[in-house]
């Protein structure tokens, strides 16, 4: 069957906006400093990381689920490749199909071997030939830009691994936000409490989740890189940071760095909402203070007992500082929950929920 000539430019057409499509979603994602790569990489995200999804349903135990899931960044971005490739491939091969005389698949026959060299001895004609070299610039751009892209990664990665491990020292692992003004204040029981220590470490952290949200709403495989340890999570690590200071301004408004405490609130809740807007996810614009939260009081009266164990210098009863602490955590609690949720992080204690129901992990303390 002959396909009649203006099929073939139709399809010619479709061709030239695949190849268009992929390079703009290469060249948006590994190249322009934003996140404006287009819906093709989220997509592949998204099958990607339903594909885990269906993997790891079966498996109940986290660490069994997090030896698993530490795969899914490597996977992501060989999948990254492999659609870049085998977009341009359709299209440049829809693209040579009204400059070969055989059918279709004579036409991706010739544009397959210009991803792996440059042109092919059998082909004629300016029109062809232009269309094969471009082929070929284009798959040798993209296998290049694909390896330049991996220390970016992985400095990024190094990056934000540093802060949460040195914060497991402060946090408990997995971290906790009233564990973090506890163990600050306690200073491992050499008798003078460290908590002048706090303005630095909000300052720090607020650095820190400007640094996430541009580089995880960039290069989004970040967010699906695991932390090295499994009960590790650079979501639960700011979401510890930030509790404890939404618990400090609500229990002790006169003692607490105020300044500091608040940037970092602001600066992580914004971190959260960025990156979850970058993965898809619904998060509300405005957060509704009438909505309330989802940690419940006695979970805040839970957390308040593990600062009395150190005599934390507390200035509010409990009940007082609740609405406060609730107009606090209303900002970055549902971006959080969502986040954690779907990079299925480690249940730490007022994470929110995951998709395998499991009881939240209090943090391991040390012997010593």
């Amino acid at each position: 069957m002959t396909v009649p000539l203006y099929v073939r430019y139709i399809a010619s057409a479709a061709g030239l906006f695949l190849v268009i499509i992929d390079c703009i979603s290469l060249v948006g994602t590994l190249i322009v400093p934003r996140p404006v790569g287009g819906r093709l990489m989220l997509w592949v995200d998204r099958l990607v990381h339903l594909g885990f999804q269906l993997l790891t349903a079966p498996v109940r135990n986290y660490h069994r689920r997090d030896r698993i899931l530490a795969a899914e960044a490597a996977t992501l971005l060989v999948c990254q490749l492999l659609c870049w490739l085998f977009v341009a491939y359709v299209g440049f091969g829809l693209l040579l199909w009204p400059f070969v005389s055989g059918g279709v698949t004579l036409s991706f026959d010739t544009a397959g071997p210009a991803f792996w060299f440059i042109g092919d001895s059998s082909v004629s004609g300016a029109g062809e030939r232009a269309i094969q070299y471009a082929a070929a610039l284009i798959g040798l751009v993209t296998v290049t830009l694909q390896i330049a892209y991996l220390p970016t990664l992985y400095s990024a990665f190094n990056r934000r691994e540093t802060d949460v491990a040195l914060l497991n020292a402060r946090a408990g692992v997995p971290s906790w936000g009233p564990e973090l003004l506890a163990r600050t204040h306690y200073a491992l029981g050499s008798g003078t409490s460290t908590i002048d220590t706090l303005p630095d470490l909000y300052d720090q952290w607020e650095r820190w989740a400007a640094d996430i949200a541009e580089s995880h709403t960039t290069y989004l495989p970040l967010v699906r890189f695991r932390s090295p340890k499994p009960l590790s999570s650079w979501v639960t690590a700011l979401l510890a940071v930030l509790d404890s200071a939404a618990m400090y301004l609500a229990l002790s408004p006169e003692s607490a760095p105020t300044v500091a405490a608040r940037l970092c609130l602001r600066g992580g809740f914004q971190c959260f909402n960025e990156v979850a807007r970058a993965m898809g996810l619904t998060v509300p614009d405005m957060p509704d203070p009438s909505q309330g939260i989802s940690l419940t009081y006695q979970e805040f009266l839970e957390g308040i007992a593990t600062l009395e164990k150190v005599n934390f210098p507390i200035e509010r009863q409990p009940a007082d500082a609740w609405p406060d602490f609730v107009g606090w955590r209303v900002n970055y609690e549902p971006a959080a929950y969502q986040v954690a949720k779907a990079v299925d992080a480690v249940p730490a204690l007022w994470s929110g929920p995951r998709r395998h129901p499991q009881k939240p992990i209090p943090p391991i303390r040390p012997r010593a």
